[in-house]
């Protein structure tokens, strides 16, 4: 099969196809003939050198969610059979023509949704829920907050907050951008460029915000919080430490916490699709959830790809077609 593989930490020219042998089945596992990969930041980091795959995931072949179709089924896979059109959660190996996945980390694709538009969901929709609505546990009537508003998590969580009834502000790096997040569903978007986040929203409040930023921003994310309020970190793009006033945290009971999703457990990702099919597949079929696919690039443009994916111009997601 063709693959994309990094051969060695460094630029998006790293990046180059190579044939492989198509990756053997364990019994809980199915083959994917893929035909759509979403890209997403930690594959830029494993590129560079500065997130290793955990045990078990492909070593040098970049990839976390991919549509497609099944190819082949482990022994004891039940729900799928061969044909059936789903997308998949991967822990790597899904810049390819085909990948393995655990059967569990498998949804079907939702109606009317392309193979494309479906390469978009796994990784964005299972990151926002857990750290959303299971970590942040937002509410109905709360105000959420989300940094990169116009990025891949945060159109995902932009819409998935407004459906579920919050109050949705966002940050953006651009006039236009921040126009993209009010359409999605945000009730205010402040281009950080031009405006102090925090002295915008300073009368608003949050109850949960969702930061991949951190840096200077953990300070105003924690004053900007109401009591109760919760900080949930998924990534520390502008540095991952700060000075915290504990008193604060304390006087106003502040919740700080954060998570990575690739190296979970199997078990945990497979309850994870559970309630997720359960609670956000119904928002795909009847429209609350859209798609937003800023390009398509064919899986032998995995470089430019990438190169689009660090100018940081796009709105939503960007795909590698196979």
């Amino acid at each position: 099969m063709k693959a994309i593989i990094i051969l060695q930490a460094g630029n998006p020219e790293v990046l180059q196809e190579v044939q492989r042998p198509i990756p053997a089945l364990l019994p809980d596992q199915v083959l994917i003939k893929v035909k759509a990969s979403g890209i997403n930041r930690p594959d830029v980091a494993q590129r560079k050198g500065n997130y290793p795959p955990p045990p078990g995931a492909s070593a040098d072949i970049p990839g976390l969610e991919v549509s497609g179709l099944i190819e082949q089924c482990g022994e004891s896979v039940q729900r799928w059979k061969p044909g059936d059109a789903v997308c998949a959660l991967l822990t790597g190996g899904g810049y390819a023509e085909y990948a393995v996945a655990y059967a569990t980390h498998c949804l079907p694709l939702p109606a009317n949704w392309s193979f494309a538009e479906a390469a978009s969901l796994p990784e964005t929709i299972f990151t926002v829920w857990h750290n959303v609505f299971q970590r942040g546990r937002l509410q109905h009537g709360e105000n959420f907050l989300i940094h990169g508003g116009s990025s891949g998590i945060g159109i995902t969580a932009i819409q998935l907050a407004s459906a579920f009834g919050a109050k949705v502000f966002a940050t953006a790096g651009s006039d236009d951008k921040c126009e993209a997040c009010i359409s999605l569903g945000a009730d205010i978007c402040i281009n950080y460029k031009n405006h102090d986040f925090e002295e915008a929203l300073k009368d608003e409040g949050a109850d949960v915000i969702l930061d991949m930023i951190a840096g200077d921003y953990i300070a105003k994310n924690i004053r900007l919080l109401k009591p109760d309020g919760r900080l949930v970190f998924i990534n520390a793009m502008k540095g991952a430490e700060a000075a915290l006033n504990v008193s604060e945290i304390m006087r106003r009971r502040l919740t700080i916490t954060g998570s990575t999703l690739r190296n979970r457990d199997p078990h945990f990702k497979a309850q994870l699709a559970a309630e997720i099919e359960k609670n956000v597949w119904p928002l795909l079929k009847n429209g609350k959830i859209k798609p937003v696919i800023y390009k398509e690039f064919p899986l032998a443009e995995a470089a430019s790809a990438h190169a689009l994916m660090e100018s940081s111009e796009h709105i939503g997601k960007i795909v590698l077609t196979v």
